[in-house]
């Protein structure tokens, strides 16, 4: 692995005043080019507009890399699409102030989702890569959940499979008997694998087999405590669970926000106690409903779901 240097930019900006910066690098900047690059025009279009310090910030990642380019011999700056007129920003500088060519951009496409938005950029967060920051559980699900529309595009980008075995699949999507999310489940396989190894998609699968509701696999503590953080959950004293309505219960740990809607939904069979489809709107927990004498799981539907930790 070949060797790399991180840097604060705070070292070489702390120093600076801003009438330095208007003096050195301000009297460079044109106003009509800044104005025409792409991510400012969308900027200024937007609902939101842009801040002044938005709008300044292209000049100073074109700083960044004069500075880097005359003091450490950087010349080649590396950013997402959306990072052009920034980098940009920075081989006009070199040209104008430093009077010599040979500063170079690259960019790459970003992974956008078929909404427009940047991939991973959810209400939940980003989609992290490090099983401390996300687990191999959630990671899986997040691209077991990706929409028709984007799955196979996702496919090219993201895995190593061939672009034959890739058509294959797309082929089978659209023949008769199509089992719904079947590539999608490919997908999160094979990326879920490559990010967290063989060992982090055997915790997945396990996981994501244990807690579908309805399914037969028997649930212990461990497994739901393993989605703990993934999902809401709450915490109850013995004597709050034992004994108490099920109905009640989904109201006051948040499953569901009134009795009349667990009602509605056991009526609709989508209410599952540890995996288990409840039919009653009389059901009491008892003891061999909490498992181990630890948790219980409440589910609404297949996505929604509660852990409920009994003190």
């Amino acid at each position: 692995m070949g060797s790399f240097v991180i840097l604060d930019n705070y070292d070489w900006w702390k120093d600076i005043t801003l009438l330095d910066f208007l003096r050195e690098v301000g009297r460079f900047a044109r106003v009509g080019t800044m104005i025409a690059k792409e991510s400012v025009k969308k900027r200024l279009a937007s609902e939101d507009g842009m801040s002044y310090t938005e709008f300044t910030y292209q000049l100073l990642q074109g700083y960044d890399f004069l500075y880097m380019f005359k003091n450490m011999g950087v010349n080649v700056q590396i950013g997402g699409s959306d990072q052009w007129g920034n980098i940009t920003a920075g081989t006009e500088l070199i040209r104008k102030i430093l009077q010599v060519e040979g500063a170079h951009g690259l960019t790459f496409p970003l992974l956008l989702k078929s909404d427009g938005t940047k991939f991973g950029k959810t209400e939940d967060g980003a989609i992290w890569l490090s099983s401390k920051m996300l687990s191999p559980y959630k990671f899986y699900q997040y691209f077991f959940a990706v929409p028709d529309i984007d799955v196979i595009r996702f496919m090219k980008i993201l895995t190593f499979l061939s672009l034959d075995e890739i058509q294959e699949l797309e082929d089978s999507m659209k023949k008769p008997g199509y089992v719904p999310n079947t590539v999608q489940k490919r997908l999160a396989e094979e990326v879920t694998r490559f990010v967290h190894g063989k060992e982090g998609l055997e915790e997945a699968l396990k996981a994501t087999e244990a807690l579908r509701p309805g399914a037969q696999t028997q649930l212990d503590a461990q497994t739901i405590e393993g989605i703990a953080d993934d999902v809401p959950s709450c915490s109850l004293a013995y004597d709050q669970v034992f004994k108490s309505p099920l109905v009640d219960l989904a109201v006051s740990t948040g499953l569901l926000t009134s009795k009349s809607a667990v009602k509605r939904l056991i009526k609709q069979s989508g209410l599952y106690l540890n995996n288990v489809r409840i039919d009653s709107e009389d059901k009491l927990v008892d003891e061999g409903d909490i498992v181990d004498g630890k948790v219980l799981l409440l589910s609404a539907g297949k996505k929604n779901k509660m852990v409920v930790r009994i003190s």
